[in-house]
């Protein structure tokens, strides 16, 4: 399968795929696609339709498949920022919930609990992740633009909430307090950071999209 990313600042993801090939992708992803494309709507199972509920995805999933010929899908982002293709073949990849837009079928999407509680609790992404392997490709949405850096064995890197995109699986996570509590409470930062230590590699998001709706929120005139 050849997928290529094109525009800013929504990108979108274009999959071309062989006679009988077939990709998975979230519920509406679809923008355009050639006409011999056919797709087939599953739950797989109550088990699985929670797990995606959980990490917060849509309960159903749909299969596009390559009928008679190659074909051609093309996906839309559904927030300003990157969209991310990941081969997970070589290392598997931890991910923040909503990230998943597409894979092809041999990719494994299962949930992924942190397991320290306090970096679930207070690290900004929730208890619950996303953990990509198998083999294959994976298609991620990032919020606004993404930067990638790569950790040394102890090598570390303070990050604040919400802005880790996702990471190699030998990436470990902790929670820090931020020290002070003058800087608790008046640095603006909040109560806790998120510290990642290698090795593996470390993709970071500059605004996730809890962080805009703040923002948006303070310029809402409130109901009266």
């Amino acid at each position: 399968m050849n997928i290529e990313v094109k525009g800013t600042p929504l990108p979108v993801a274009i999959c071309q795929l062989a006679p009988g090939e077939s990709i998975i992708t979230e519920k509406g992803a679809m923008s355009w696609m050639s006409p011999n494309l056919e797709m087939q709507t599953r739950g797989g199972g109550v088990g699985k339709m929670f797990s995606r509920a959980f990490q917060g995805e849509s309960m159903f999933q749909n299969i596009y498949t390559a009928v008679g010929g190659p074909g051609m899908i093309a996906m839309g982002s559904s927030f300003p920022g990157d969209i991310m293709v990941m081969d997970v073949s070589v290392m598997p990849i931890i991910a923040q919930k909503s990230a998943f837009l597409a894979s092809e079928t041999t990719v494994v999407n299962e949930m992924y609990f942190r397991k320290k509680l306090g970096a679930g609790l207070f690290g900004g992404e929730g208890f619950i992740m996303q953990k990509y392997s198998g083999t294959g490709q994976v298609i991620l949405e990032i919020d606004g633009a993404v930067m990638m850096y790569e950790l040394r064995a102890g090598e570390c890197m303070i990050v604040d909430t919400g802005c880790l995109a996702f990471m190699d699986a030998s990436v470990t996570m902790e929670i820090e307090s931020v020290k002070g509590l003058g800087n608790k409470l008046f640095g603006g930062e909040g109560f806790f950071n998120t510290k990642l230590t290698g090795p593996g590699r470390i993709w970071l998001q500059t605004m996730p999209v809890s962080n805009l709706s703040r923002m948006v929120a303070d310029y809402i005139p409130s109901g009266h």
